[in-house]
């Protein structure tokens, strides 16, 4: 089934910054859905929170405001409205259960992330049930991605760098760098495709799900590599969370220096907050600032990954590679990156604290959401045989002796800055 394109389009990326904006700028003038609870502990909860008539209203507001936003950049891209509008219900009530299921309590200890069990129930639903093709073409994840990244980019706060005073600061950056270049250079060793390296490196050295996210969204990444990166991302975090205070206790750390060494270890910022935890509130107060430093990192690695794609991704008609133009760099760059970076610098330096603070989770809640969408799309496209496969043991490997070598030199870091 096909429908004849209109002459007038936008591309995808500077679609999804304008949207991206729109949703900002409708939350800051006051206009934005509520936020829906999905926290509970056991069936009287689900039945009288989730389930509630005043929670199912919200959600139904939520549900026709991000189709309506959805519908537009859908339009926009010259793609067909009218088999999206068939297909997103059913991606937004998978996205919906999978935010349930991430909401109870007893899932929220294990920290187990919205995206794993969105992406879980895709795979199941397009993996067991036969979904007529029109359905397929009609997923729109990198559209759902994008927006999250743009939306995203108001959570990266500058402020937060000075916050995080000089030590935590000084932290980040050589882990950042340090450990983004030794599972650079171990990818390319071990002969592991070029976007899964980025992924890889991205998603070790900086904060894990959302570096991964916006690498791949920065290099146009497969996401079938994405999900599976993602995956390695949440399992690995789990063990680590709860071994990490253990091993400091035995060791003999001070709270600073383990609370230096989780916020820098750890690839998820949950995962990283409920560590802290264990250990104690200076702990706690310390791996949340180190985190937070490498969050803020986050903007200028996609702007350098972007930079240094383009630059080296360019190829002449026969296969080699050719050196780029700056007209050529600026028409593979990933446009939406620049809405991330200029919706981090509006919120750094030209909106006041309090409307920060109060638009704050209201725009996490929209930044989630498009990202559980996104992903919820990726399990209905993907083959689930594609994420067994044995080609993915070297990408494995490489991630798990990254994640041991980021393991080892944030702990020397911390005790060298913080013991």
């Amino acid at each position: 089934m096909s429908t004849s394109p209109r002459k007038f389009t936008i591309h995808e990326d500077w679609v999804v910054v304008i949207l991206g904006f729109l949703i900002i700028f409708l939350a800051l003038g006051g206009v934005k859905p509520l936020t829906p609870s999905f926290n509970w502990n056991n069936a009287e909860e689900l039945r009288d929170k989730v389930f509630s008539a005043a929670n199912l209203s919200i959600l139904v507001v939520q549900f026709v405001f991000v189709l309506l936003i959805a519908c537009i950049g859908v339009f926009l891209t010259g793609r067909s409205l009218k088999y999206f509008i068939y297909s997103f219900p059913v991606v937004y009530i998978l996205a919906m259960l999978a935010m349930i299921l991430a909401g109870n309590q007893q899932v929220k200890a294990l920290n187990l992330e919205a995206v794993i069990f969105s992406l879980t129930l895709g795979l199941i639903v397009g993996n067991f049930f036969k979904l007529p093709e029109w359905f397929r073409s009609a997923l729109s994840t990198e559209l759902f991605v994008k927006i999250g990244l743009v939306i995203l980019g108001s959570s990266i706060i500058f402020g937060d760098i000075l916050e995080a005073g000089a030590y935590g600061l000084l932290q980040a950056v050589v882990v950042v760098l340090s450990v983004w270049y030794f599972a650079f250079w171990l990818c390319k060793k071990m002969k592991i495709d070029r976007e899964l390296t980025m992924m890889i490196s991205s998603a070790v050295s900086i904060c894990g799900v959302t570096a991964a996210i916006a690498a791949s969204g920065a290099i146009k990444g497969d996401s079938k590599k994405l999900s599976y990166v993602i995956s390695l991302v949440l399992i690995t975090a789990i063990p680590m969370m709860i071994g990490m205070p253990f091993l400091a206790q035995y060791m003999g750390l001070s709270q600073e220096v383990t609370g230096a060494w989780i916020g820098g270890s750890i690839d998820t910022t949950g995962a990283v907050v409920a560590s802290g935890t264990l250990v104690g509130e200076t702990a706690l107060k310390i791996s949340a600032i180190v985190k937070f430093s490498q969050n803020v990192l986050l903007g200028i690695a996609a702007f350098a990954i972007s930079i240094y794609w383009a630059y080296t991704n360019t190829k002449g008609p026969e296969g080699e590679f050719v050196k780029p133009s700056v007209s050529s760099i600026w028409e593979r760059f990933p446009k939406f990156v620049l809405g991330f970076v200029a919706a981090s610098l509006l919120f750094s330096f030209f909106i006041d604290a309090q409307t920060v603070d109060g638009v704050k989770s209201g725009l996490k809640n929209m930044q989630n959401l498009w990202f559980v969408l996104a992903f919820t799309s990726i399990g209905l496209e993907t083959n689930f045989s594609d994420l067994l496969k044995s080609s993915n043991r070297k990408p494995l490997y490489a991630f798990l002796i990254a994640q041991t070598f980021n393991v080892l030199v944030t702990l020397a870091i911390a005790y060298f800055l913080f013991g």
